[in-house]
């Protein structure tokens, strides 16, 4: 029997199938291939913060680690660590001298408290022992902080008037007590301004303490500056 002849849609579809043969041969090829050497951005950043992390993380527990070893050095000093950088003795005696002011602002107010008289000196007497008793509270707070950094509150009444900031001026009339106490907050806001300048980032414990009880200080002048206007219009605040 002769051979076949081919025709010419004959050799258009070997040449397809041929293509199509190589086509799958370049599939199967790539399949086949590793997978990427690379590794997308999103995966390599992720794996460079955990690594990152996991690196700090150390760093954090090598501090710890230190933490606790200082922590043990020195412990009869109790709240005053080595990270404490202020000058301890002088931030004692700065205590110690907000210490009196609040101490004399308290005899002062409990003064002008039983001594009010007049028709106004109810609502004006209760200003006085609210004040007073919030300078009981600051002067609270500021010998308990001496003690944590390893002082001792000075409550010795020989010097008391040296070493308070304001004075213990009595009045002999409401609006005079008035005005006196008015000035002995404007004194303790400026001192108390100048505590906390003096103890910055040094203790800052310490300068909190003082900020909050600087605010209550402002807070008394306003109520005391209302007072004044209210009992004698011609004699403001000064």
């Amino acid at each position: 029997m002769g051979k076949k002849k081919r025709t010419s849609a004959d050799q258009k579809a070997e040449r397809r199938l041929e293509e199509e043969r190589r086509l799958e041969e370049r599939r199967a090829r790539r399949d086949r291939r590793a997978k990427p050497s690379f590794v997308p951005v999103e995966r390599r950043a992720g794996g460079e913060r955990r690594m990152n992390d996991r690196r700090r993380a150390g760093s954090f527990l090598t501090d710890v680690q230190e933490l606790r070893r200082r922590a043990r050095q020195h412990i009869e000093e109790g709240a005053v660590t080595s990270g404490y950088t202020a000058d301890r003795e002088k931030v004692i005696a700065i205590l110690n001298e907000a210490l009196a002011t609040e101490i004399v602002c308290i005899l002062r107010y409990k003064r002008h408290y039983f001594m009010a008289t007049g028709i106004h000196a109810n609502a004006v007497a209760a200003e006085f022992l609210e004040h007073a008793n919030d300078e009981q509270g600051h002067a609270d707070q500021i010998a308990r902080r001496i003690t944590q950094i390893g002082g001792e509150p000075n409550f010795n009444p020989q010097g008391l008037a040296s070493r308070s900031h304001s004075q213990y001026a009595e009045g002999s009339s409401l609006v005079e007590m008035i005005r006196e106490d008015l000035v002995a907050e404007r004194i303790a806001i400026e001192s108390y301004g100048a505590i906390v300048r003096f103890l910055g980032d040094r203790d800052i414990v310490s300068r909190r303490m003082m900020e909050g009880i600087l605010a209550d200080e402002e807070d008394h002048a306003d109520d005391l500056k209302n007072l004044l206007a209210t009992l004698d219009p011609t004699k403001p605040g000064e």
